[in-house]
């Protein structure tokens, strides 16, 4: 009973212990969760407030640059007024300069900087905005002012003809009073802090340490996944070896990234201590609450005591009445349970002297022939059931040899199967004929036979006979249906085999054996061994066919062991799914032809039949695909449609036959030109189209007059006559503006149709609106 009371409470203690630490685990990571969400939502809104801020700077800059509409002279000479009525700009920067258009400082703001005379021509700031001639961030660099990291933010500057003047600059001290110093002096509780830097390495801001124009540490996994373009939370470490959880904001204007960093320790501190306090507690609970347990344990099990004495003296037959204790209701429900179960006990004792004679009552009405023999093997007694089977009475049988009654043809394989039955202490089983003198003369019975025995003694047998006649004439009926279904699925097309759960051929017939690789029959083998059957680049597995249900049509692909390849259409059947004896039925039919004509006439929807060219259709698809994909590049996307000069004289004067031979040669010369990477299509007629993607429109313009002198250097000779034509080209990029397909093929054909009022024969580009 002692170690019943330990056994429970060091349950309940265990299971008080897998709860506390499930709930711990499940705290600490939903804390942990939230702990990521919050430094997350922090360097979201420290990216956007930098991007705002940022923003509203380049704005302000690239809106004074604007006003500063004037010749050079002027600005030159005005230089310093200028400077000192931008009051907006002197609080937005640290530094204010105003450059001109070969890199000279004409003023400053603050004049102590003493920087006006200097030639920035060779800083990145300068030579990004005066090649762009747009508004940019610079990279962060030393400036020339006591060495100072800063970033700067420069627009150009125009006169009234948009002729690049100069540059205004706005500088950004790194370790100056402003936004950035801010972000360094942020924290994220009490020891979090963020950082700012830049995607090719360079630190702008750092809360922890300080430091800025270091390269940032690419030994952190995460900061080197931000420097390719990483957004997100991870937990990671920090230079001091700290666990943290760290999380990657990426801007908008700049390629700079902010990082919020958050010690793990801190941020997992509270379900620490409330851990902590609840393992107290059940210390304390448990140490109260086992003595009264055990206590009160020992006394609820006394009675069981007294009922185990009870027991053993029924059993014994000491005692004759039924037991009876007190005590709680479960030893007393083990009580009554134990006296109802002598009860029955008793009862079926007494019932044994009447089931022999309740077996020879219930084999009376028995379907099955029984026969009794005696330890000689004599007929002691057969039901009626078997005196119909051999059609003689039991008078006739009585006292007869069980064995005289087998056919005599039949009777030493009998003899020698019982005798090894007997030997090895088995009931014996065999089918065997036996003569009758009912409506057959002879029949066909399943006998099974068994000893009857006790453990002193031998008392005979007992066999069951069971007439079969009719179940083999079915049997033999099925064989040779059997034998007919698989003589017409041997000359089917398609392959038809029967597998069973795990796999092995029980069925195939010539066709299914040829497909899987295999020489001769392949039934034994297993199916999932020999082929590889894939579906929508997916190999399917012989448990998906197994749990899954039937198929009626799936298009697969049948690899064989053989290297053979198939384009199958696959039927699947199941039969008695689910049970031991289930079977699946593939059939498999070769469906290659019906594919190769599915794929020629996709072809043929895509292709223009002359030239082999991409038609219309595949041009607007491909253009318009080609358009979704525009982010900005350092070139851009090219349209170039070419409408061929005089092609009409060549059809009308040469024959059609003549200028369809000049159009498939043109079609290959313009292949040959470009790069595989671009799109040639016949448009209709003799007009063609070509999109160059990335190809920038200088080099866009060389290739077009590459293609416009080759075919005007083709020629075509027929009846000692010379024939050719020329190409009026049109080209023009791909911007994001575009709203369509059509818009930019406008802009394209305006070009064509300006070179064919030029005279024919030459290349326009028409410019993307701006």
């Amino acid at each position: 009973m002692n170690r019943a009371v330990v056994l429970v409470i060091c349950f309940t203690l265990l299971s008080a212990l897998v709860v506390t630490v499930v709930g711990a685990v499940l705290s600490q990571s939903e804390l942990e969760q939230q702990a990521k969400n919050q430094v997350s939502t922090i360097a979201q809104l420290l990216a956007g407030d930098i991007d705002d801020k940022l923003a509203r700077r380049l704005d302000t800059l690239s809106h004074v640059a604007a006003s500063f509409t004037m010749d050079e002279t002027a600005l030159i000479g005005r230089a310093s007024v200028l400077v000192r009525q931008q009051t907006a700009l002197q609080h937005l920067f640290d530094g204010l300069y105003l450059i001109d258009e070969d890199g000279n400082i004409l003023a400053e703001h603050p004049e102590s900087y003493a920087l006006t005379g200097f030639n920035v021509s060779h800083r990145d700031y300068f030579q990004n905005a005066s090649q762009r001639l747009t508004p940019v961030i610079s990279e962060p660099y030393v400036s020339i002012y006591q060495d100072q990291p800063a970033v700067m933010i420069a627009a150009p500057i125009f006169d009234h003809r948009q002729k690049f003047i100069g540059v205004i600059g706005g500088a950004l001290l790194l370790s100056g009073e402003n936004f950035m110093e801010a972000v360094a002096n942020l924290r994220i509780g009490e020891t979090g802090y963020l950082g700012v830097a830049t995607r090719s390495g360079i630190t702008l801001a750092h809360g922890r340490t300080g430091q800025v124009m270091v390269p940032v540490r690419v030994e952190n996994p995460v900061l080197k996944d931000a420097m390719e373009g990483f957004e997100g939370t991870r937990q990671t470490r920090n230079g001091d070896g700290v666990r943290t959880i760290m999380s990657v904001q990426q801007m908008d204007q700049v390629p700079w990234f902010v990082a919020a960093v958050w010690p793990a320790r801190e941020a997992f501190a509270p379900i620490t201590r409330m851990t902590d306090a609840f393992l107290w507690t059940l210390l304390g609970v448990v140490g109260v609450v086992t003595p009264i347990a055990l206590w009160r344990f020992r006394r609820l099990m006394a009675p069981l005591q007294v009922l185990g004495q009870q027991i053993n003296e029924r059993h014994l037959g000491v005692r004759t009445v039924p037991v009876d204790v007190t005590g709680g209701r479960e030893i007393q429900q083990v009580a009554e349970i134990f006296n109802t179960v002598m009860d029955e006990r008793d009862e079926v004792l007494v019932s044994l002297a009447e089931r022999e004679a309740f077996f020879r009552s219930l084999t009376q009405s028995a379907p099955i022939g029984i026969v009794q023999t005696d330890v000689l093997g004599r007929i002691d007694f057969v039901n009626p059931a078997f005196e119909n089977i051999i059609g003689r009475p039991t008078s006739d049988l009585q006292h007869t040899y069980l064995i005289n009654g087998v056919f005599e043809a039949d009777r030493d394989a009998v003899l020698s199967g019982w005798k090894q039955s007997l030997r090895n202490k088995e009931v014996f089983r065999g089918r065997f004929r036996i003569p009758s003198q009912g409506e057959r003369d002879l029949i066909w019975g399943d006998v099974m036979t068994s000893v009857i025995e006790t453990p002193d003694k031998t008392l005979g047998s007992i066999t069951v006979i069971r007439d079969v006649s009719r179940e083999l004439e079915v049997e033999e009926a099925l064989r040779e249906e059997q034998q007919r279904a698989e003589n017409i699925l041997g000359v089917l097309q398609e392959g038809v085999l029967m597998v069973d759960i795990e796999g092995r051929i029980r069925f195939a017939n010539q066709t299914a054996c040829q497909f899987l690789g295999t020489e001769g029959d392949c039934a034994q083998q297993n199916f999932f061994d020999l082929v590889e059957i894939w579906s929508d680049d997916k190999l399917l597995t012989h448990n998906e066919f197994l749990t899954g249900g039937d198929i009626d049509s799936l298009y697969a692909t049948l690899k064989n062991r053989n290297d053979g390849r198939y384009d199958i259409d696959l039927t699947v059947l199941h039969v008695r799914q689910g049970r031991y004896n289930e079977r699946m039925v593939f059939v498999i039919r070769d469906d290659s032809e019906r594919r190769r004509q599915e794929e020629r006439l996709s072809w043929e929807a895509t292709h223009d039949s002359l030239t082999h060219l991409l038609n219309r259709r595949a041009f607007s698809a491909s253009l318009l695909k080609c358009q979704g994909e525009i982010t900005e590049p350092a070139a851009r996307s090219v349209l170039m449609l070419i409408d061929l000069d005089h092609f009409k004289p060549v059809n009308d004067e040469g024959g059609h036959l003549l200028g369809d031979d000049l159009l498939k040669r043109l079609a290959d010369l313009f292949k040959d030109t470009v790069r595989q990477s671009d799109t040639v299509a016949r448009l209709g007629g003799d007009e063609f189209g070509i999109i160059l993607p990335m190809c920038g429109l200088e080099r866009a313009e060389a290739l077009a007059e590459r293609i416009r002198e080759r075919v005007e250097e083709l020629r075509i000779e027929q009846d000692g006559r010379s024939f050719g034509v020329t190409a009026s080209i049109g080209l023009t990029e791909l911007v994001p503006g575009d709203r369509g397909p059509r818009e930019v093929i406008s802009r394209a054909d305006e070009g064509s149709y300006t070179a064919k009022s030029r005279g024919r024969n030459a290349v326009v580009v028409v410019p993307a609106p701006s």
